[in-house]
């Protein structure tokens, strides 16, 4: 077998093993996101919200379900996350991207995690 002939065998293989390790990944990062989103020093949303699988919610903000039918474009579900104000200026939610309280990427993976619910 000729290296030319293997490259096709190859590619395949490549495709297989990347798309066997995708939903492990996406797991490891919805799992990363509801810890956050459960973590009193961090995301702390139960502090506010209901969501399945949290212990002590409040009740001041909305139970959070269904996001993915309700914030079908993730943007706009990251945006509020970053910050509600620029939606709804009477919020108490506080801005966790402006205030620094989250990264990008911690707000990303919360978000991955709320479409779940």
């Amino acid at each position: 077998m000729t290296a030319f002939s293997r490259t096709p065998v190859l590619f395949i293989l490549l495709v297989i093993a990347a798309g066997l390790a995708r939903p492990a990944w996406a797991q490891s990062v919805v799992a990363d996101g509801q810890k956050l989103a459960f973590d009193r020093g961090k995301g702390n949303c139960l502090t506010c919200h209901v969501i399945k699988g949290g212990d002590l919610p409040g009740t001041i903000g909305p139970e959070l379900k269904d996001l993915k039918a309700k914030y079908p474009d993730r943007n706009e579900l990251a945006a509020i996350i970053f910050d509600e104000a620029k939606r709804n200026p009477q919020t108490m939610m506080p801005p966790f991207g402006r205030n620094r309280i989250l990264t990008e990427q911690e707000i990303s993976a919360i978000v991955d995690f709320l479409q779940t619910l």
